[in-house]
């Protein structure tokens, strides 16, 4: 009897576990989202810091919990990241700027064959002012591509599996933007 209560009580643990929402930096990541009729879990959630600065809290949600940056960033299903401003240290400039950044990084330097269409989601983060508390939402879907929502408002859609491989890859490609934060979006 000890045993079987035992292994309820590990199941249950582990159902909590894999259905639990994250709180970090006061913002909260749902377990769970839905986009298109697919429902996509919450892998890992972080913070974006430079310096001293909490600058955004972002999750990674997949249709299966994966540890594997590598194999996340080539495959060809639904995925997305939900990121909120936390820190008036981003405005649109600087958004800008460190989305190039993170592109470079990302693909080594090599960005020539997505230039036009990273230069397509810089002018969705240009065209309105970015404030603290502005949720954006990055949803990849292969039959629609690339989608970029602020505040829960469909801003542009960038088609092509290559541009969303190095998109994903600015937050857990080898060469991230943070080590750190890597590891916490892949729950390593």
């Amino acid at each position: 009897m000890r045993k079987l209560l035992l292994i309820f009580s590990v199941i249950f643990s582990l159902t909590l576990s894999a259905n639990a929402q994250l709180t970090l930096n006061d913002v909260t990541l749902p377990a769970k989202l839905s986009y298109h009729d697919q429902t996509l879990i919450l892998n890992g959630g972080g913070i974006r810091s430079k310096f001293v600065f909490k600058l955004y809290t972002i999750g990674l949600y997949l249709t299966k919990k994966n540890s594997d940056g590598n194999a996340i960033i080539k495959e060809n299903s639904s995925m997305a990241v939900r990121f909120e401003i936390s820190s008036d240290m981003i405005n649109s400039d600087n958004m800008s700027e460190a989305i190039n950044e993170g592109f470079d990084k990302s693909t080594n330097g090599n960005t020539s064959l997505i230039r036009q269409r990273i230069d397509e989601m810089l002018k969705t983060f240009s065209s309105e002012e970015i404030l603290i508390g502005d949720l954006f939402e990055i949803v990849f879907t292969p039959d629609k591509g690339s989608e970029i929502y602020k505040n829960g408002k469909l801003k542009s859609t960038i088609k092509g599996l290559d541009f969303k491989e190095a998109l994903f890859g600015i937050w857990i490609a080898e060469n991230s933007v943070s080590s750190s934060l890597k590891k916490q979006l892949l729950n390593k």
